[in-house]
Parts: structure tokens; sequence; C-alpha cells
């Protein structure tokens, strides 16, 4: 059985208070005291402990299957028929597994009379549905919830990333740059002027292709990192120099689109360059992350900036994983590390 250790933790204190609350109302009916205790008391607390705690593992387990097709195709009374009767059988299984079996097996010649035993099953099964949908099942459904709230707030960071990364290259100066290295190389060498287009019109189809899309292969993201390298290059030649090393092993694990263009429109932004001191931009793998960085050369004219676009980047992660973005900065060095992901490490799981 695994669980968070905070849902542990609920459950064996709810199962342990249940255990003694329903033993000593027996107790109570029994003999008309709770003030009674003999040393098969512990044995017996301690078999119905355990049928509680099992009983809640399987409830998750029970939710789980009734949230997801085929059953939730299925007519409002239908489900909820079969999942009552799934609660109860597996209840009495339990019950039989963790109770009476083990009082037959260990303690052959203790009496248990057939009325107990009818009796504990029904009120196995009482407490099992009682749990189940007053506790179990209202959890599911607000997870549920939860998830789909998530959902809709990593959707809405992903269309503002798209926006950002859009809005970086149709800027008015952005624009007026590009065309006048297009229109300069025109005249200079077609060829190249010919790539260079090709390379813008790659920037803007990948934008088009992941737009909607929550994460990427990093392979697809290095095909934008390549052609917005060239549109760089092209522009500001040896003033900027560029070094990409992914291993190929890395290279089907994901991350939020457009995360590394980003990254590298933050370095051109915030950084001058001169043939004598270029701008040097690494892109590698370090730890497992996929790391950006670039040597500190401060603009001299201030750049105004809300950092709007790490913000963004830190808060995409932050519903895909518990992994977090670094943020590294020394007297020489501006780093960003991000999480590079496999597919089961950002899906739901049960708990």
């Amino acid at each position: 059985m695994r669980f968070p250790r905070n849902l542990l933790l609920t459950r064996v204190g709810t199962a342990a208070f249940t255990s003694v609350f329903f033993y000593y109302t027996f107790v109570f009916i029994n003999l008309g005291t709770i003030f009674w205790y003999e040393a098969s008391a512990l044995r017996e607390l301690l078999l119905v402990f355990l049928f509680l705690l099992s009983t809640f593992w399987v409830h998750g387990k029970i939710a789980t299957l009734f949230n997801a097709p085929p059953f939730t195709h299925l007519p409002g009374y239908i489900k909820v028929f079969i999942e009552a009767a799934s609660v109860i059988v597996v209840s009495l299984f339990l019950c039989l597994l963790f109770v009476y079996l083990p009082t037959f097996i260990l303690l052959p010649d203790t009496e248990v009379l057939p009325i107990r035993v009818r009796l504990g099953f029904v009120v196995g099964a009482i407490i099992s549905l009682f749990f189940y949908y007053f506790v179990e099942r209202e959890r599911k459904i607000k997870q549920l919830q939860a998830e789909h709230l998530r959902a809709e707030q990593l959707q809405k960071e992903s269309y503002q990333a798209q926006l950002e990364a859009l809005k970086n290259q149709v800027n008015p100066h952005f624009l007026f740059n590009s065309l006048n290295v297009l229109n300069s190389l025109i005249y200079v060498d077609q060829d190249k002027a010919t790539q260079f287009l090709s390379q813008l019109s790659e920037v803007y189809r990948f934008l088009l292709d992941s737009s909607g899309k929550q994460l990427v292969p990093l392979k697809k993201e290095l095909e934008l990192v390549h052609a917005y390298i060239y549109l760089l290059k092209t522009r500001f030649g040896d003033n900027v120099q560029f070094t990409v090393k992914v291993p190929d092993a890395y290279q089907q694990l994901e991350l939020p689109s457009t995360a590394v263009q980003m990254l590298l429109e933050n370095a051109i932004k915030h950084n001058g360059s001169t043939p004598q001191k270029p701008l040097l931009i690494s892109i590698f793998v370090a730890d497992g992350k996929l790391a950006v960085k670039n040597n500190l050369q401060p603009r001299l004219d201030e750049v105004n900036s809300n950092k709007i676009g790490l913000k963004n980047i830190g808060t995409r992660y932050s519903y895909l994983t518990t992994q977090k973005v670094e943020i590294e900065q020394t007297e020489e060095a501006f780093t960003v590390r991000l999480p590079l992901l496999k597919v089961e490490q950002h899906e739901n799981s049960d708990y």
C-alpha cells in the first residue's frame, strides 16, 4: 500500500479511532458497559484496524476505477448500483480475510457465534459504504475538480507563453531589424536571403504548431532553437556565439514549448555584445536538466524588465512537476536549468 505521508497518517488515525469506537460500541451492546478489557481485546482491535485500513486503501482504487471510462459512460443509477455492490463485496471479502480467517486459523478453539459473524459482515458493509460515499468518493470528486482547474490554469499559462513568444517576434523593432537584414541579403546573397526567410518561416510554423500544447519533446524545441539561432547569427554575426550540445538520450524528454527560445531572447535583451567581447550562449544538459547559460555583459543602456518570461516558465513547470526551475547568477554568468520530464512524471496519479 503506497500513500503520500499525510494521507497515510490520516487513514491510519481514522482507522484506529473507528476501530476503538465500533469495538467498544459492541462491548456496550453486549455487556452494558465500556469499562471492560481483556487480553483478547487487543488482538481483536488489531484485526479490525487492519480491516479498516485495507478498506480505505481499496476505496481509493474503486473511486479511481469508477471515475474513469467505461464506467463514466454508464447511466447514473446503473453506475451507482455497480459501485455500491463493489464496495459491499470487497468489504465482505476483507472482513473475512482480516478478521475471521485469522481468528479461525490462529485460535481454532475460539467459539465464534454465527450471529456475530453475520452482524460483523453487515456492520462492516455499512461502515465501508459510509466511509466510501461520505469520505473517499467526495475526496476523489474534489481531486478531479482540482485537476480540471489545474489543467485550465496550465492551458492559460501555455497560451500566455505563445503570445509572449509571438510578441517578441512580431514587435516592430524585431520586424524592422529582420526586414533590414533580409533586404540587405537580397542584393548581396540571394541564396542566404532565401535561407533567412525559410528559417523565419520555420520559427512561425513551430509557434503555430505548438499552440495549445503544454509540453513538446526536446527534439522539437531544439528545431525552433536552431531556426531562431540562425536568425540571430545572421543579424548579429560573430557578436553572439552559440554552443548547443544535447545528447540523443535526452531528445525525447519534454519541456514547456518555447521555453528555451524565451531564454535566448532574454539573454539577447539584457546583454550587450561586440566582436571583441561576444555574448556566449551555451545550451547543454547537466544533472538531467537542460541548462541555458550566458556570460554576463549588461547593456550600457538600461533595459526595463518585469521578468515575465522567467516567471511564466516557472509557473508552467509548477503545474507539471514538483521539480523546480533553477536560476543561478554569478559575477561572470547567468544560468537557467530546466527540468526535462518523462510523460509519467507529469501525469496525475491516484494519490
